[in-house]
């Protein structure tokens, strides 16, 4: 998965936040902030936000940087930190004092847990209540879970029906088809864990086909196989109208979004909490597919896309 990348050193990862390479940097637009977070006043305070190196991190971490910059702050933006470790290791130390992060990632990659909590509420009040340990506040969750999936193409959704992982073992077996990356085969919690937790046979090599993870969609696309391994808030799926079954079993962990911020600057300003609450509604599934194609399919800015999101939500303006 894109969010579980090699570990940096912490020396690296200090000299990178501190000094700014690496990230995507550049001007942060502006406007007045409406309706209730009209108020909020953050004139003169220094913050930095930072974010991962891929396109959804990227964008969220603009528009985190916009809110606050229209807030009056004056932000550092260290977005596009190289790897889900090194930006971990960079909000830790206090290089930077806040980005969006997603619970599975926290709870298996940075406190170590070999198996997710069941639920997306029970995910996050696990993550928020270890990580408080840590200095480090959790804000209220995002309804999109940018978790793995397994998705089909347009055209064997229609002809096959399947809704489902639950449905997979309904095909004759030589049309249980995957594409996948080399992590997803190799994870717990990834394909054939998946297909034995759902009852399907393990399949032989002869039907897996093993690429880049960003080769599955086109994939997927073009009928080279059946089913692929997808990131579920992907701007592809909806641009290549890819059908991503669902999972009733609730195998795959929960990776919802949620702002975190360094406690101490937290509680020096507790307003980072009211600026970023609308978020919290506002980030589905389908809004963050829909933002990623815009940079991923339609080849747009990210900060372009970031300042679009939020006066279309009525959250800023001119």
């Amino acid at each position: 998965m894109k969010r579980l990348m090699a570990t940096l050193t912490a020396a690296g990862t200090f000299f990178l936040a501190g000094c700014g390479l690496g990230t995507a940097g550049g001007l942060i637009p502006s406007g007045d902030l409406q309706g209730d977070l009209s108020k909020i006043d953050l004139a003169g305070e220094n913050i930095s936000i930072g974010s991962k190196n891929f396109t959804e991190q990227i964008i969220l971490g603009k528009i985190g940087a916009i809110l606050l910059q229209s807030a009056g702050a004056n932000v550092k933006d260290l977005t596009n930190v190289p790897g889900s470790t090194s930006a971990r290791q960079a909000l830790q130390v206090g290089d930077l004092d806040t980005m969006f992060e997603y619970t599975g990632t926290a709870w298996i990659t940075y406190l170590g847990h070999d198996n997710p909590v069941p639920g997306s509420q029970e995910q996050y009040a696990a993550v928020e209540k270890v990580d408080k340990e840590n200095g480090l506040s959790w804000l209220s969750p995002a309804p999109m879970n940018n978790t793995y999936a397994l998705a089909t193409s347009g055209k064997s959704h229609q002809e096959s029906g399947l809704e489902s992982l639950a449905d997979i073992k309904k095909l004759p077996p030589e049309q249980q088809t995957f594409c996948t990356d080399a992590e997803f085969l190799a994870r717990n919690d990834g394909l054939l864990p998946m297909l034995e937790s759902y009852g399907v046979e393990a399949p032989p090599r002869s039907r897996i086909k093993e690429m880049d993870s960003g080769a599955v969609y086109a994939a997927l696309d073009k009928g080279e196989c059946t089913f692929g391994s997808v990131f579920a808030t992907d701007g592809r799926i909806k641009a290549l109208n890819l059908q991503v079954l669902t999972d009733p079993d609730l195998f795959f962990p929960k990776y919802n979004l949620a702002p975190v911020v360094r406690t101490e600057v937290l509680d020096e300003h507790p307003e980072i909490e009211e600026l970023f609450a609308p978020l919290s509604e506002l980030l589905t599934d389908e809004k963050m597919q829909e933002l990623n194609a815009r940079v991923d399919v339609d080849g747009e800015d990210y900060t372009t896309v970031a300042l679009d999101f939020l006066k279309e939500e009525n959250l800023i303006a001119d």
